[in-house]
């Protein structure tokens, strides 16, 4: 997950919706459901979603009535818990961070296309017990409506711990929580999407502490390089399969850019090949790879 320095260039679903009365209504709508939960527990990933609800969260209800609880493990980069603290401090947030030991399920390190699920599973088991110790009415998520369409083992994982995701349950689509967040002057309302460096092996490949190291060197590597919006360090082994932004490809395509970036990826990520896609960044593509979606 990815944050901060390369935030000026948007992906592919972060341009604003033109809707924007909509999303104001949408939004109301969300700080009246909060109000009547009464006080929550947030999972906080620092990512576009989880910190605007986060935000809105503190507004509707107080800083006493809000937890934003972050879970550090392996396949959550350095970068994201920075940007994830950053909004924090900004917004006041109260934040308790707690590791989570999903490596230790060989369910989860086998990486089958469920792996999500198992991730989940042990997040909310972690989380749950916090918000009942804290004395907080609901535990909630950044599923967004988005989301609802797309392949998410892990959202079983969160409706079987009683998980609610009151941005889904409002319809509130990426585009407008950007637009909400950028009106509010969150800084990840620019930041391209970033899911947990696991999401980088294929399915079928053993997710492990040095694979998903390799990625996160890789992308920071990239990240300093100048790359920006929406980018994937994809692992194959020996070969790295970068996919960019489209904005970005021509530029990086460019004999001596496609040098840098390569030299940049086999150095830091210790890749012996690299491959940058043609076909840009695929949101999910390791999804399409292995037949889970179309």
């Amino acid at each position: 997950m990815h944050a901060e320095s390369h935030t000026a260039t948007l992906g592919r679903d972060a341009h604003p919706s033109a809707d924007g009365e909509g999303a104001r209504e949408r939004e109301g709508r969300l700080v009246r459901w909060l109000r009547e939960r009464g006080s929550v527990l947030v999972g906080f990933s620092g990512g576009v979603d989880s910190a605007y609800l986060a935000c809105v969260a503190v507004e509707a209800l107080g800083g006493d009535r809000v937890l934003a609880v972050i879970g550090r493990s392996a396949s959550f980069p350095a970068s994201q818990w920075a940007a994830a603290r950053d909004v924090a401090d900004r917004f006041g947030i109260p934040v308790l961070e707690l590791d989570t030991d999903e490596m230790a399920d060989p369910r989860y390190v086998a990486n089958p296309s469920n792996r999500c699920y198992f991730c989940k599973t042990e997040l909310w088991t972690k989380l749950v017990p916090v918000a009942r110790a804290h004395g907080l009415a609901a535990v909630v998520d950044g599923t967004n409506a988005d989301d609802l369409h797309d392949h998410r083992p892990g959202a079983r994982a969160a409706q079987e711990h009683g998980v609610e995701s009151p941005l889904a349950l409002m319809g509130m689509t990426k585009a407008e929580i950007r637009e909400r967040s950028r009106v509010r002057g969150i800084p990840t309302w620019a930041q391209p999407s970033a899911p947990c460096l696991s999401s980088r092996m294929p399915y079928g490949t053993p997710v492990t502490p040095e694979r998903l190291s390799q990625v996160e060197r890789a992308e920071a590597a990239l990240r300093t390089l100048g790359v920006a919006g929406d980018l994937r360090v994809r692992h194959h082994g020996v070969l790295a399969r970068v996919e960019l932004a489209a904005p970005e490809l021509d530029r990086w395509l460019q004999p001596d850019a496609r040098r840098r970036l390569a030299d940049a990826v086999r150095h830091e990520g210790g890749f012996a090949r690299v491959a940058i896609d043609l076909r840009g960044f695929r949101s999910g593509s390791l999804n399409v790879l292995h037949g889970v979606v179309e």
